[in-house]
């Protein structure tokens, strides 16, 4: 599986721009590599164009976000299961949950964070969530992961090139700490 998500990315990669907007719309509704890895890799190598870049990816992810919801709203729960075999109803109950205690602001957080925002694209859909304030919370949740990422890199690109392996062990521990809480937090949200 890993060698595919590297040969889809270095397909996007291929195509420039037009790779970065097209993996950033397929990425909100299907499992293809996040594009956060091929805007670092854009950002790194023109760095006058990361806010190019970044707009590029905002706007093709919350199209794309769009699309899922689409596919949640004909195809329903079908739909939903078809696209996440294992474990659906599990994600969907839990997706359900977080739409029922936060509303516009779980779509938000899922667009922003690591948390797979395409499971909660195709939800919104199947939930029957106002479209336009789905809308908004994809482009301003995608928006600020994409610039804050983009922005970053334009002002410290060079820093971290020499660090790099650092920012990257660094990254990746607030990744697994992020989901060791989430992961403690839905626990205690079952016992309830």
């Amino acid at each position: 599986m890993h060698e595919l998500f590297i040969k889809i990315n270095d397909f996007f990669q291929a195509m420039g721009v037009q790779g970065l907007a097209l993996n950033s719309f397929i990425e909100s509704f299907f499992l293809v590599p996040p594009p956060d890895c091929l805007l670092i890799a854009m950002d790194f190598a023109n760095p006058n164009k990361s806010l190019y870049y970044a707009l590029i990816c905002t706007i093709a992810s919350a199209f794309g976000g769009g699309v899922g919801y689409a596919i949640g709203y004909w195809g329903g729960r079908p739909a939903f299961n078809w696209f996440f075999r294992k474990g659906g109803k599990e994600k969907f109950e839990a997706v359900e949950n977080l739409y029922n205690k936060y509303g516009t602001l779980a779509v938000f957080f899922s667009a922003f964070t690591p948390i797979p925002y395409k499971v909660f694209t195709i939800a919104s859909g199947i939930l029957s969530m106002n479209f336009w304030k789905f809308m908004l919370a994809s482009f301003f949740g995608r928006g600020l992961r994409f610039f804050i990422v983009s922005i970053f890199l334009m002002l410290f690109g060079e820093t971290v090139k020499q660090y790099i392996e650092v920012v990257i062990l660094a990254v990746t521990l607030l990744i697994i700490a992020f989901f060791i809480v989430l992961y403690k937090k839905r626990k205690s949200l079952i016992k309830q």
